[in-house]
C-alpha cells in the first residue's frame, strides 16, 4: 500500500498512524478530525466507541459552497462546526490533525473552533 503512494503521502500517512495511535474520541470527548484537499475542507467530529459521526461540515455544502480551503474561509467554517456543536450540547474535542501539519488552514479552522467555544 505504501508503495503506491507518493513520498508527501506517505510521510502524512505514517503520521496519521502514529498520531491515532493516541487519540481516541468518547462519549465525553469525541475526536474532530479534519481532511483536506486543494479544492475543499471538510471536518468530522466522531465517536469512537459507537462509531458514529456526531456532527461534520465540509466546503461541499451547499451553505458554504463559495468557501475555499484557504486560512481565512477555514476560520469561518470552524465557527460554524462551533456553533453545530453547541447545538448538540458538545463542548469539548480532542482534535486530530489526521496527519497535516499544524499550521495554515488547519490551524485556523481549530482556532475558528476555539472561537465559537469548542476546548480542546
Amino acid at each position: 500500500m505504501f508503495k503506491k503512494l507518493n513520498d508527501k503521502d506517505r510521510k502524512r500517512l505514517h503520521r496519521k498512524i502514529h498520531i491515532r495511535k493516541s487519540i481516541y474520541g468518547t462519549a465525553d470527548r469525541p475526536r474532530l478530525t479534519v481532511t483536506r484537499s486543494n479544492k475543499n475542507l471538510s471536518a468530522q467530529v466522531i465517536n469512537d466507541d459507537d462509531g458514529k459521526t456526531l456532527a461534520s461540515i465540509s466546503t461541499m455544502e451547499k451553505e458554504f459552497a463559495a468557501l475555499k480551503p484557504n486560512v481565512e474561509d477555514a476560520a469561518k467554517l470552524g465557527e460554524a462546526l462551533g456553533a453545530r456543536l453547541k447545538e448538540k450540547k458538545i463542548s469539548k474535542v480532542v482534535f486530530d490533525r489526521n496527519g497535516y501539519l499544524y499550521h495554515g488552514v488547519v490551524k485556523a479552522l481549530a482556532d475558528g473552533a476555539r472561537k465559537a467555544g469548542i476546548e480542546f
